[in-house]
């Protein structure tokens, strides 16, 4: 490696931080539109973000940074393989050839078409009227597979095309056998509890008590702390759907919310992006805005969140920790609630209609419908106006319930509206990895829920910060699950985690 070759880099690497502190000020403004911003304000927004997605992609597609990278990749190949440097210049070339696939004016389009229809479907989801969000849903649906088009590489389908924008280097063909044993484990899994007689059944009466919601966010708060999230660096806001967004090396922003009668709604909505925001926490802080500072994909970063949620956040170890601290907050609510009770109520199975307060036995279902549906509109073979039946539809058919309204059904996810076609798939690959990655944990750290009985999270944490976030995007997904398992990613262990909490819940 030369001295010019090391000033070239170091160059390539204030551009490319530079091109971040763009990207994060269009996020900004996107978190702003979703928490707080007037009603009024989103018309202008739109133009606002547009303008800045608009100079982020021709920074990201400029023919300078194609020189940088070119001259680089050669001069970095004698690197060792475990490289930040090799890894940021093969990853960054990679994005680079996907980012010259799609016009500009495409990225504007999008950009614009995304931020009215986040504001169309928050009218419509108010409302409960899928007509106020189907202009724009036909929108973004029309560039989305005007970029599919542009991106979709030979033999590639336009779907895969899209998946590949949050799970690089994955295949619809792929997946599908590894979903379908998968959902086979889970029909025989709910169907030897649905025979389980009723009065053995877990009772969830408690859980639709008056939980005030200012208590929720004390107590939310609380335990999103004691987990890890560190909110020296971070806050915990509301919205009308939870997510998570980075802002900056040490601003992440994790949002929730709350329902006065359904407690699970608010604690295990934090909990979920509490993990996105731990995992963006504990990336390499030096190399924010560059791939090894970045997160490995999306199905990385939903093991984060669904292993905090679930693996950690619906054990019987956490509740002996947290179950006190919870009947002091809410003591006229669970005065005749004992722990193993309202742990066993927390894990109920029951078919819902809303995919984010689903149990871990139904979740991957929820998934399913819509990979199915998400798949026929991009083909066109279904069209958005007769998105609400093929939905109620297909809930039917899947879960055995339907929506009685569409606040309930079609618009309960704010992906499309959006433009996130292709997400949905990374929360079963997220349920997949964070099976494997704590049963690994297990293995090496010991008996995990006497630590959480304790309050002690920190040793899981720490495993996590070692094994997994610490990498950044230096691996694709499938080889940092081999690294950290010493297995691929495969449903075994998740198979077995949900037959040994339900067997213990419900005896089976």
């Amino acid at each position: 490696m030369t001295l010019p070759e090391l000033a070239v880099f170091d160059e390539l690497l204030t551009y490319v931080r530079e091109t971040s502190l763009l990207q994060t000020s269009a996020d900004l403004l996107e978190w702003d539109e979703r928490t707080g911003m007037p009603v009024q304000g989103g018309e202008y927004r739109a133009r606002q973000v547009t303008l800045l997605r608009g100079m982020v992609h021709e920074r990201r597609t400029s023919a300078t940074l194609g020189q940088w990278l070119a001259q680089l990749q050669d001069a970095f190949a004698a690197d060792e393989s475990t490289s930040p440097r090799r890894s940021a210049i093969a990853r960054m070339r990679e994005d680079f050839e996907r980012d010259c696939r799609l016009p500009r004016t495409l990225v504007e389009s999008l950009a614009t078409a995304t931020v009215r229809g986040q504001q169309a479907w928050e009218r419509a989801r108010h409302e409960d009227d899928f007509s106020l969000f189907r202009a724009e849903l036909t929108e973004i649906l029309r560039l989305k597979r005007e970029a599919a088009l542009c991106l979709a590489k030979e033999g590639e389908s336009l779907y895969d095309a899209l998946l590949g924008e949050y799970e690089p280097g994955a295949r619809v063909a792929e997946l599908a056998p590894v979903f379908a044993s998968l959902r086979q484990h889970l029909v025989e899994l709910i169907g030897r509890i649905g025979v389980v007689p009723k009065h053995q059944a877990p009772k969830i009466e408690c859980l639709r008590r008056e939980y005030p919601v200012e208590t929720q966010r004390s107590f939310s708060r609380l335990v999103a702390e004691a987990v890890g999230f560190d909110f020296r660096r971070g806050r915990l806001d509301e919205t009308t759907h939870p997510f998570c967004t980075s802002l900056g090396p040490d601003d992440c922003r994790i949002l929730t919310r709350y329902q006065s009668h359904w407690f699970p709604s608010g604690l295990f909505g934090t909990l979920h992006e509490a993990g996105h925001g731990i995992y963006e926490q504990g990336l390499p802080r030096a190399w924010y805005g560059c791939p090894p500072g970045t997160y490995a994909s999306l199905g990385i970063h939903e093991s984060q969140s669904r292993l905090w949620e679930n693996l950690v956040g619906r054990s019987l170890g956490f509740w002996k920790y947290f179950f006190p601290l919870l009947e002091q907050s809410f003591p006229q609510s669970l005065g005749n609630v004992g722990c193993e009770q309202f742990h066993a109520a927390v894990n109920a199975v029951q078919p819902t209609l809303i995919r984010v307060e689903a149990d871990e036995a139904t979740y991957n279902l929820h998934i399913l419908v819509r990979l199915e549906i998400e798949q026929e509109l991009l083909s066109g073979e279904l069209l958005v106006e007769d998105l609400p039946a093929a939905w109620n539809a297909r809930y039917r058919e899947v879960l055995g319930i339907e929506p009685s309204s569409d606040a309930a059904g079609v618009l309960q996810d704010v992906h499309w509206s959006a433009g996130l076609i292709g997400y949905f798939p990374t929360y079963t690959l997220g349920n997949i990895y964070a099976a494997q990655l704590f049963q690994a944990a297990e293995r090496e750290l010991g008996a995990l829920e006497e630590m959480f009985s304790e309050g002690e999270f920190a040793p899981l944490l720490q495993w996590l910060r070692t094994h997994i976030h610490r990498h950044g995007r230096s691996y694709d997904a499938a080889e940092l699950i081999a690294r950290a398992c010493g297995e691929r990613p495969n449903s075994e262990p998740l198979v077995a985690s949900l037959n040994a909490r339900y067997g213990r819940i419900y005896s089976l």
